[in-house]
């Protein structure tokens, strides 16, 4: 009976702690998906102010939107496509170290719009935009050659794969089509021989040489239609008793 409550009391406890585990797990994806939440919303918040003061606001006020907005836009459209892209291409590693150390310099640079966006001065913001406009061109003319290139890349192995298929469906289909491949036989020769039997032809009651026998082709073994993989395009086939 000791060694029965003992074995009850270790699977309670196993079972409590898988609970446990599940729990915190569940709560640890709900809050990263409220952080996520969170996150794309302020995004989405400050990019639509931003666009809003840019056009709303002329002069300097409206430039340092637009530089921050161009900033912005472009960090994320490569953060993204080569987040995407780096799982089916382990050599965008190198370009993710080399975004991530051009993300550092980026909210820098953002970081130095905001406060001259709050800047009361507008000399002082006009004296310095030269500089930061710079640099902005600088970061995202750096990022914007990582996203191109890191498309290209994709888009010709994408390429190369079709060409690939392309080639090997071209072959296959013609070795479905095996018996357009066999020679055709030869058309009895015309003229003053046209008469006389060839070699090992038979002969006929009247003298005339009867005609060879073609040979035999192979024949098409038809496929099982039950036995086809289906695809989405296809119609679902009815059964013969189905009236």
């Amino acid at each position: 009976m000791e060694a029965v409550a003992v074995i009850v009391a270790l699977m309670f406890a196993v079972f409590v702690a898988l609970g446990v585990i599940a729990v915190v797990r569940s709560v640890r994806a709900v809050k990263r998906g409220v952080d996520r939440t969170v996150t794309q919303a302020r995004r989405t918040v400050e990019d639509t102010r931003l666009k809003a003061k840019q056009y709303v606001q002329p002069g300097a006020p409206g430039e340092v939107a637009e530089l921050r907005l161009s900033l912005r836009t472009s960090m994320r459209a490569t953060q993204e496509a080569l987040r995407a892209a780096a799982p089916d291409d382990p050599s965008l590693s190198e370009a993710l170290a080399l975004f991530k150390r051009l993300s550092t310099h980026g909210q820098e640079i953002d970081a130095d719009l905001k406060r001259l966006e709050a800047e009361p001065d507008k000399a002082r913001v006009a004296g310095s935009l030269p500089e930061l406009r710079e640099r902005v061109e600088r970061v995202t003319h750096s990022a914007d050659s990582l996203r191109w290139a890191a498309q290209d890349r994709a888009r010709q192995f994408a390429d190369d794969d079709l060409a690939m298929l392309s080639e090997q469906i071209r072959m296959e289909a013609g070795a479905l089509r095996h018996w357009t491949t066999e020679e055709e036989p030869q058309a009895a020769p015309t003229g003053a021989g046209a008469g006389a039997p060839t070699p090992g032809a038979g002969v006929g009651a009247e003298g005339v040489a009867a005609p060879e026998a073609e040979p035999e082709r192979p024949a098409i073994t038809a496929r099982d239609a039950w036995r086809q993989p289906g695809y989405s395009w296809q119609k679902t086939r009815r059964p013969e008793s189905t009236t």
